[in-house]
């Protein structure tokens, strides 16, 4: 990424550089507007890591999540996106622009587009990372047509573990459904529902221990009574969503109860020229519905900024 400097007025400043934040660079910097993009870890977010993404659209045969960010990257460069590696550690807004705070900086902007995602929730057990993309995955709805036919482990006891558990019974051969030894959270109701389904085996009081294979994930060990090690082809670990909400209440943006960002239809916030978009304000959860997103965003933010302009040249 460029080197980083302070100080300096942009027209658009996205906080994020998954597939949101990177389609709504591409729409504002196309239409000739400064935009800086600022990213902590790794452009691309999320989605770099798949290691084949079928349902995007235009790729009949898939693409890999590398090379659909690296796509994403290499337009947004074209159309004049800049990219600085910062945290960002604050937001304010100072009336006519908004205030970017970074642990190397401090940036201006007429508009901002929050695009900085979820992440979720990991077990940090033996095997999770090193099967990452291999057997390993975090959601039913991206990765469950894989998995078709076969038998799969959830790991999980809340709702979204609950939901991605039918789903998959809908077209996989086994799922073992495990809420660890605490159980699930929404109690008994929660066994009826999922007894419904006769491809699905609750395994009660046992946690994950670690999870194994070769190439793919081929089995998992668990901290069980009676069960030591489960034959499986895949591993989906349902935890709970950590969103990057703390630095957006203090900016006094709304959130709900869950911490997704509440926008109007436009993908602004309550807070007048800052707009959110993708995984944050946790529409679809997929790379199609943050594009989407990310899109209206940076419409929206091309049009506040050149309506802003206007009405400081009269």
């Amino acid at each position: 990424m460029d080197r980083p400097m302070s100080g300096e007025l942009f027209d658009v400043v996205i906080l994020g550089g998954g597939p949101a934040g990177l389609t709504a660079g591409i729409y504002t910097a196309r239409h000739g507007l400064s935009t800086l993009l600022i990213e902590g870890k790794q452009l691309g977010g999320r989605a770099w890591g798949p290691h084949r993404i079928e349902n995007y659209p235009g790729f009949p045969q898939g693409v890999t999540g590398q090379e659909l960010m690296e796509r994403f990257i290499a337009q947004a460069r074209r159309f004049g996106v800049g990219f600085r590696e910062e945290t960002v550690v604050g937001l304010s807004d100072m009336g006519g622009t908004k205030m970017v705070l970074t642990r190397g900086g401090s940036y201006e902007a007429r508009a901002v587009v929050v695009a900085t995602g979820i992440q979720k929730q990991q077990l940090s057990i033996p095997g999770e990372m090193e099967f990452k993309g291999r057997g390993v995955a975090y959601c039913a709805i991206c990765d469950g047509p894989f998995y078709a036919d076969k038998t799969v482990a959830v790991v999980g006891s809340g709702k979204n573990a609950v939901e991605d558990i039918t789903k998959l019974a809908e077209i996989v051969q086994k799922v073992y459904a495990i809420p660890g030894s605490k159980g699930f959270s929404g109690g008994s109701g929660v066994l009826q529902e999922l007894f419904e389904y006769l491809n699905v085996e609750v395994i009660e009081g046992a946690d994950l221990k670690s999870i194994g294979g070769d190439e793919f994930v081929t089995h998992i060990d668990l901290e069980h009574e009676s069960l030591g090690r489960l034959e499986v082809d895949g591993v989906f670990i349902i935890l709970d969503n950590v969103p990057t909400t703390d630095m957006l209440k203090e900016a006094g943006i709304e959130t709900d109860e869950g911490g997704c960002v509440q926008v109007d239809r436009n993908q602004e916030t309550n807070i007048s020229g800052v707009f959110a978009a993708g995984d944050c304000v946790c529409g679809g959860m997929q790379v199609t519905t943050a594009t989407g997103d990310g899109a209206k965003a940076g419409l929206a933010a091309l049009r506040y900024v050149r309506a802003l302009k206007r009405k400081r040249s009269t």
